[in-house]
């Protein structure tokens, strides 16, 4: 069996097209390098669904995610005056801990690009696995500002560039995912559910599935803030989003890379209706449907998008249930498969993609899925210029399984009267009509925020 760990000078083949055959081959090559990781029932969500769901754990890779497997394939194909020029890789963090690792273990000079936004927790495991050989820089705050920073890099100095998606080498080690599935489950599954941040792990999976089991149906999740692949399927070709919402940060790319757009639109992907995707074009180069009409057929690929809320809440279930820390992306395909209509007893197999999570999120995290729920809401009061107003407040507006979680005047100097920002966690979502009914009774002037308003953006 093929292995390049022994020997990193020596050059095989280069695989320069994304193939079933490239993916067996760099499932040779990364043979005891990366772990075969487990493929588990889960019973909570098949209970939930009426389906057999199945998580493919590569949170419990070797560097808590799958990008281990594009990187090193990649690297693994160097000839020895690229592998000696060093390696430049922009990443949100996950990749960079492939390519420090790969570096690490080949004994390879590397630079990588983070954005400035990076969790902490994830600029610490790359150093860690690069073990002295890679230097980390923060540039940005999105993945591609990092990307354009590191591809200048590549220009200046003649280093190698390790593309975190748009390489066929990448793809194909991501594929390798896809002949494990197989391997693992013993029979075809009938649907597959996947995250798409850049599109090369479902670029990857998709062309080995589509060719092993091509009546599977095959779903890729992008997070609500980043629609990058649906963007581009739409417009015929890779689209520049004008924003993107970070916080799914292995996810949140602004640009799809055209190997993952060109492979989509070659198996007639599909996506689900978006706001951004009318500002995209008002002649989209592929169906257009809505979350409700998603009908998981066989050999159907769909790309559909959850909110960061419901992500949110996924990892707290994940967590709290199964015992899995999972990155916000690492959540993505979880999400999705509580809200798609699944045929029951279907083998559904959902990718946990990393498990890379800053301890420190977990407040946001929180906070994210108790909007999403319909628990915290918040709220201008401004109360009446008398003694007394706050009190009455407590009393008569405030249900009995009603907390204020933030009470903050809006002028600093004021004690008992003016306005306030106050945050009310329920006790069960339905009761916040009854909140705003003894609200309008009150004397009080009142204004609720609303989600994805300017004001409640900054105050979250």
């Amino acid at each position: 069996m093929e292995s390049v760990t022994s020997s990193p000078n020596t050059t095989p083949a280069a695989d320069s097209t994304l193939t079933p055959a490239s993916i067996e081959a760099a499932a040779r090559r990364l043979d005891g390098v990366v772990r075969r990781t487990p493929l588990e029932d889960c019973p909570r969500l098949s209970d939930a669904t009426g389906a057999r769901v199945h998580l493919k754990r590569e949170d419990l890779q070797t560097v808590r995610s799958y990008k281990i497997r594009g990187a090193y394939n990649v690297m693994a194909q160097l000839s020895a005056d690229e592998l000696a020029a060093g390696v430049v890789a922009a990443s949100a963090g996950n990749h960079a801990q492939g390519v420090a690792f790969a570096c690490a273990t080949m004994q390879v000079k590397g630079r990588i690009y983070v954005p400035t936004t990076t969790p902490k927790q994830k600029c610490d495991r790359i150093l860690w696995h690069g073990r002295g050989f890679v230097e980390l820089i923060p540039v940005g705050e999105t993945y591609d500002a990092a990307a354009a920073a590191a591809q200048s890099d590549v220009i200046r100095t003649g280093a190698t560039w390790i593309h975190a998606f748009d390489d066929p080498r990448t793809a194909a080690g991501q594929g390798t995912i896809g002949k494990e599935i197989l391997e693992q489950l013993g029979a075809d599954p009938d649907v597959v559910v996947l995250p798409v941040g850049g599109a090369g792990c479902m670029a990857g999976i998709v062309t080995y599935l589509r060719a092993a089991c091509p009546g599977v149906a095959i779903v890729g999740v992008e997070p609500h803030g980043a629609v990058s692949l649906a963007a581009a399927l739409v417009n015929g070709a890779p689209y520049t989003l004008p924003t993107v919402d970070s916080f799914v940060d292995g996810a949140a790319v602004q640009r799809i890379g055209g190997l993952g757009h060109g492979v989509m639109a070659a198996a007639g992907a599909r996506v689900v209706n978006h706001p951004v995707l009318a500002d995209v074009t008002s002649h989209p180069r592929v169906p257009v449907i809505e979350a409700s009409e998603i009908d998981l057929a066989p050999g159907s690929v769909t790309i559909t998008n959850v909110s960061e809320g419901a992500i949110c809440s996924t990892m707290l279930e994940l967590y709290q249930n199964e015992g899995i820390i999972a990155e916000p992306a690492g959540a993505l395909a979880a999400t999705a498969v509580r809200e798609l209509d699944l045929p029951a007893g279907a083998t559904v197999v959902a990718l946990v993609s990393g498990g890379n999570n800053d301890v420190s999120r977990y407040g946001e995290i929180i906070e994210r899925s108790l909007v999403h729920r319909g628990l915290k809401h918040y709220f201008l009061v401004n109360f009446p210029q008398e003694p007394g107003a706050l009190r009455r407040f407590l009393d008569d507006v405030l249900g009995p399984d009603d907390d204020i979680t933030l009470f903050e005047y809006v002028k600093r100097n004021n004690r008992e009267t003016g306005a306030a920002l106050v945050g009310v966690e329920l006790g069960d979502p339905s009761d916040l009509s009854g909140l705003q009914d003894r609200m309008k009774r009150s004397r009080l002037d009142v204004e609720q925020l609303e989600p994805d308003t300017p004001a409640y953006r900054y105050l979250t």
